[in-house]
């Protein structure tokens, strides 16, 4: 049997047959095979080759895309920029539970993906950034000046305080990336231009005055009437989706917050024995008034150029050591650090970590005040350091730090006590993780109620964290009824809680909402008697009635008002908007129309004159001023224009399940 297997096998028919199947499994078998791999990317952009511009996505003409990722950790670096920023921004009144919205997670890699598509588009288009632009960006960012002039020290710090801190390197290439992404959208955005007759048109619009005449309607009575069974259950079932009750939990908690735990006792020898054991964290640092000249090098250069910076630097290091030797002016000629170069290589006062390079340091605190060091070598490449003044550091009395002493004391003797506490709470809860009451008793804690509260917007209090709701009504804690591991609302601040009820989302029935709908079709009603009403005055003013003749039939009043100004609030900014919207008037004739108002009224006007702006009655300046902000306005929409098209023309691929 096996033999005759064998001999089938081999005969020229299964041969042919495998080799069928293999032309499939070539095409997308294969491509599937080599792909398999896990994504981490929050947004992917790829690009065809530039020889290919219509490159198709499929394979095997996909393996010529390029692909450019925002990895997730980037994008929450990102999120979390911004997140500070609109934080300092709003002060008291940001919400942090509305920032989380799905909304602005998506909006902020949006712009970083518009980002990643103009720095590809400018590599594609040759664009490169030159090390002298680099430097003058850098020297004239106000963050890094004192008094109006670039400052060493400054930047220095500056590149440190950053989150995370950055290399001069590291921050010269952020720089070089941002200014390279950004050069044809501004250079766009610069050449814009507004023609004498386009402003001219636009001033003509502007300028426009209207002369109207208005009457306020005001607001039937509300609707009293009968409302039958067959309408009711008619509006019912055509507004459905407004009668819906959301999905809500009721829980129980366990409330542990360190604020509210007994003070700590503050103890004197423990304070002292702490400040003897930290006395040099109470001393000012040492300072060194510090310039080098940077003999910059790849550090993935081969072994010739190294040592060719190597020589280089020894060369200026001998000149820098002659007697009467200028430094600054070495550093002027031959530095290649952009931040200090034109400063004569000057550094400030430099503290130890300050440089983030521990072989600049070990030189530089090693030496004696004027001594020039030899090459040093770092990671950017040799450094020639010359040592100014040397401001050393004062230790400060145990009386004077002791307040802040006892205050770092107490923080961390309530952060321990909480923690203690939390720790015993927790074993309790996995002891008995179905009920709370238990570990409660033991903790001398009181088990508080909450709820029914909905998911997401409705809920208040502890029951609008977001941490809280996303356990409130996950899977585990519904179905299972457990207790929950412990929420953080705030640092030292912690609840356990578990669900106690339990309320999918669902249709009201009719008989829970009937009152609701009784209301909301004596209101339409109400609506519809007011709109018929506005109509009537409406139609008679079409046929020919002068407004004001209608309205007093009526016992309304009219008012007429003579060049109304667009964007003006009169009568209110909705009815302006409409008058100025409402056609030019035929001669003789009028253009009537209605506005809403807020309290269910309705004001009926109608434009009898429209006077065009005449663009000679704007002063020249003002003239030159209106053209500016126009060529500014075009200019971005331009550039935003660019930016689409480019984005157009490769692919994105985002994946919103890891935002």
């Amino acid at each position: 049997m096996l033999q005759s297997l064998r001999d089938k096998s081999s005969s020229w028919i299964a041969k042919l047959i495998l080799a069928l199947l293999l032309i499939p499994f070539a095409f997308f078998g294969v491509e599937q095979y080599l792909s398999q791999r896990v994504d981490t990317y929050a947004a992917r952009v790829s690009t065809p080759p530039t020889w290919w511009a219509g490159a198709p996505t499929w394979w095997p003409a996909k393996m010529l895309w390029k692909h450019q990722e925002i990895g997730v950790d980037e994008f929450r670096a990102e999120f979390e920029r911004e997140r500070q920023q609109r934080r300092a921004a709003e002060g008291e009144a940001f919400d942090a539970r509305a920032f989380e919205s799905a909304e602005n997670k998506r909006a902020v890699l949006d712009k970083m993906i518009d980002e990643r598509v103009m720095r590809i588009a400018a590599e594609r288009s040759g664009i490169v950034i030159g090390d002298a632009q680099i430097r003058e960006t850098i020297n004239s960012l106000p963050d890094f000046q004192v008094d109006g002039k670039f400052d060493a020290q400054r930047y220095q710090l500056g590149l440190q305080s950053l989150n995370p801190p950055k290399t001069p390197r590291q921050f010269e290439q952020l720089v070089r990336d941002s200014l390279q992404q950004s050069q044809i959208p501004s250079r766009l955005a610069e050449s814009s231009f507004v023609t004498s007759g386009e402003l001219d048109r636009l001033l003509v619009l502007l300028g426009e005055k209207r002369d109207a005449s208005f009457a306020l309607l005001p607001p039937p009575p509300a609707d009293t009437g009968a409302v039958g069974g067959a309408e009711i259950l008619k509006w019912y079932r055509d507004h459905a989706g407004d009668y819906r009750a959301p999905e809500s939990v009721a829980i129980e908690y366990v409330e542990l917050n360190g604020a509210t735990l007994p003070p700590p006792q503050t103890d004197e020898a423990q304070l002292r024995a702490r400040f003897e054991q930290e006395k040099a964290r109470f001393a000012a640092a040492e300072q060194r008034q510090a310039a080098h000249i940077l003999i910059a090098v790849d550090p993935k250069a081969d072994a010739a150029v190294q040592k060719a910076a190597q020589q280089k630097a020894a060369q200026i290091a001998a000149q820098a050591k002659q007697p009467g030797a200028d430094f600054a002016a070495l550093a002027r000629a031959n530095s290649d650090d952009p931040g200090s170069k034109d400063a004569g290589g000057d550094l400030g006062l430099v503290e130890k970590g300050v440089m983030g390079d521990q072989a600049f340091d070990d030189a530089l605190f090693s030496m004696q005040p004027n001594q020039v060091s030899g090459p040093v070598k770092s990671a950017f490449g040799y450094h020639i350091i010359k040592l100014g003044e040397i401001k050393t550091g004062q230790q400060v009395t145990f009386e004077q730090v002791r307040d802040e002493l006892a205050r770092e004391q107490d923080e961390a003797d309530r952060e321990k006590q909480f923690n203690d506490l939390a720790g015993r709470m927790v074993d309790l809860v996995n002891k008995n993780p179905t009920a709370l009451e238990p570990a409660a008793r033991e903790m001398n804690l009181p088990v508080q109620k909450l709820g029914p509260f909905p998911r997401g917007a409705g809920a208040d209090g502890i029951a609008a964290n977001p941490l809280v709701q996303r356990a409130a009504f996950s899977e585990i804690l519904v179905q299972d009824g457990t207790v929950s591991d412990p929420i953080e609302i705030a640092p030292n601040h912690s609840i356990w809680i578990r669900v106690t009820q339990h309320t999918p989302e669902r249709t009201q029935p009719l008989a829970e909402v009937r009152d609701r709908v009784i209301a909301a079709i004596r209101a339409d009603r109400t609506r519809k008697a007011s709109a018929a009403a506005a109509d009537a005055v409406l139609a008679r003013v079409n046929k020919g009635e002068t407004l004001e003749a209608v309205a007093a039939a009526q016992s309304l009043q009219a008012n007429a008002l003579q060049g109304i100004r667009r964007g003006a609030p009169i009568p209110t900014e909705e009815a302006n908007r409409a008058i100025f919207a409402a056609q030019r008037p035929a001669p003789g004739k009028v253009s009537a129309g209605k506005v809403d108002t807020p309290d269910g009224g309705h004001i009926v006007f109608a434009v009898t004159k429209v006077e065009a702006g005449d663009p000679k009655e704007l002063p020249a300046e003002q003239r030159k001023q209106m053209r500016d902000q126009i060529a500014q306005m075009k200019g971005i929409d331009s550039a935003q224009g660019y930016v689409t098209a480019m984005r157009k023309q490769m692919k994105v691929e985002v994946a919103e399940d890891r935002l």
